[in-house]
């Protein structure tokens, strides 16, 4: 037991220094940590680390794809529905097709329920590597959205057809009309699992008196629930995850205060970032164990079968990126679609961002030893090195190079939408308009007669001129902009300064000066560039 917690401590150690690191070196995280788990396990008297894929099934798989769900936003969800349910079913059963007939083909003794069990382990891409790799790029939101929302469906296609060839190879039968069946069935029982048990938590949330704490608490079960309850009447556990979490989001202003809704978000991310953080250093860490386990396949062999999957991996998924914009131009001319002319730039880098990751390994891993009758497992250990190299070439080649993809496609916003910052003064104007005509229409009288009402209006007038000189700002010379971050910059840190020496007086409370360093934190934290 200690060793276990001191290997979880050290990992959770080397994931933070790693993550420093590599946004020194400008590597996305996800690349960066499995490269250096790669790193570490070929380090000499190193131990070997298994990962049970119940564990990643069970205890990482839930949380992160409710975070996902979460923040993950509906409209853009449902703008791109068409498009996002077509990569998230279609390509995925494209991509086991395709990967089933190859493999058999390639592969001497490979049959094609085998084959169709590699395809369900390696079609769905991962949406944490390709979103880590293109944060701080300036991608088009729909991009952004697309991908994202392929990602929180995708797994739980592909995680069905695995269990239906997983069937298929220990039964020695497969019947394609009973799958097709099974396959919606799961799906659909799985969404309305996730609805029913998302709409029992809704009411607990919006009707029973609980804490902040409690809430809090109470959002980190939930996709547990979610997945269990599914996955006990053999239903898509994910797919009731990914419902809840969509159902209860978009409800999240009615069922949670604010100040759960702020420590919530600062608790969910610590958390995601260190299950994604343990799962990538992971992946690199399984190495020696996928290699010694290949048996009678020599590394030459497993290697250009690895190789030929992952090509034709990538060009399916490219040619079908390109292909569904051909069918949306033709498709756009009988029905409403979200954009007519999507091009050929947009579909690049999406079909370009097909990184695998963690539910491709954790699949492969769950693959049992043995068959019923107690014959090893075929393949198995090749099947295990083929979903390996997948990986490490989709997340660290495909993802080196996304952004020179991205730069030589020069792909740029069609939806001319304006930059953050400017909408979120707009929107906050907006607001401050809205509170200003409530005072004058319902409490002009108590603005008279109530010093404190009329000091409320005189803030929220002065917050209305402050709001509009800032969005004329950002029309501004550079400049005169960055004069104005570097005096912000200092004025608050000369209040953090005298802030720490008021924390010595014993005059005052420490909660009193906790309260004014999270003020002064919120104003820090709407800099464009946060003091370090």
């Amino acid at each position: 037991m200690h060793q276990t917690v001191l290997l979880c401590v050290s990992l959770l150690l080397a994931v933070s220094l790693f993550v420093v690191v590599g946004q020194r070196l400008r590597v996305p995280s996800p690349i960066f940590l499995v490269i250096s788990g790669l790193v570490i396990s070929l380090i000499p008297g190193m131990p070997q680390i298994a990962v049970d894929p119940d564990l990643i099934f069970l205890i990482f798989l839930p949380p992160l794809l409710y975070e996902a769900a979460w923040f993950t936003s509906w409209k853009e969800f449902w703008r791109w529905r068409r498009i996002i349910i077509t990569f998230a079913f279609g390509l995925v059963i494209v991509t086991a097709l395709a990967v089933a007939y190859a493999s058999s083909a390639l592969i001497p003794g490979f049959t094609l329920a085998l084959g169709f069990l590699l395809g369900g382990i390696i079609s769905p891409p991962d949406a944490v590597a390709a979103t880590s790799v293109l944060r701080g790029i300036n991608v088009p939101k729909r991009v952004i959205s697309i991908l994202e929302g392929e990602s929180l469906i995708n797994d739980a296609s592909s995680l069905i057809i695995f269990r239906f060839a997983m069937s298929a190879v220990l039964s020695g039968t497969f019947v394609w009309q009973q799958a097709a069946t099974d396959f919606v069935l799961v799906t659909l029982m799985g969404i309305a699992v996730g609805l029913l048990v998302g709409c029992v938590f809704y009411a607990i949330h919006r009707w029973l008196p609980i804490t902040t704490r409690v809430s809090i608490l109470l959002t980190f079960i939930t996709p547990y629930i979610m997945y269990l309850t599914a996955e006990e009447f053999h239903y898509s556990g994910v797919m009731a995850v990914v419902t809840g979490g969509l159902f209860l989001s978009n409800r999240s202003h009615k069922m949670l205060n604010h100040s759960a809704r702020i420590q919530g978000t600062g608790m969910w991310s610590t958390v995601v970032f260190a299950l994604n953080g343990l799962v990538f250093i992971l992946i690199g860490l399984e190495l020696p164990l996928i290699v010694a386990g290949l048996g009678d396949y020599s590394r030459t062999e497993a290697v250009v079968y690895s190789l030929v999957i992952t090509a034709l991996l990538i060009l399916i998924r490219l040619g079908s990126a390109l292909g569904s914009a051909v069918f949306t131009r033709v498709v756009g001319r009988f029905i409403p679609v979200a954009d007519r002319n999507p091009g050929w730039r947009g579909p690049i880098i999406v079909g370009w961002a097909g990184m695998r990751g963690v539910v491709s390994l954790a699949a492969a891993l769950s693959i049992p030893l043995t068959l019923p009758s107690g014959a090893p497992f075929p393949h198995r250990n090749l099947i295990l090195f083929i979903t390996f190299v997948v990986i490490l070439i989709t997340l660290i080649f495909q993802g080196m190079t996304l952004p020179l993809v991205i730069r030589w496609v020069k792909f740029r916003d069609p939806d001319n939408r304006p930059p953050e910052e400017e909408q979120e003064s707009t929107v906050r104007l907006k607001l401050l308009a809205v509170a200003l005509r409530k005072l004058n229409d319902t409490y002009a009288r108590e603005v008279e007669t109530n010093e404190l009402v009329a000091n409320l209006k005189q803030r929220i007038e002065t917050d209305t001129r402050l709001t509009r000189q800032h969005l004329s700002s950002l029309d501004c010379d550079t400049e005169d902009f960055d004069e104005y971050n570097r005096i912000l910059s200092d004025i608050i840190t000369t209040k953090r300064n005298e802030l720490i020496r008021l924390r010595t007086r014993n005059e005052f409370d420490d909660e009193v000066i906790r309260k004014e360093e999270a003020h002064i934190d919120l104003e820090e934290e709407k800099l464009d560039h946060p003091i370090h």
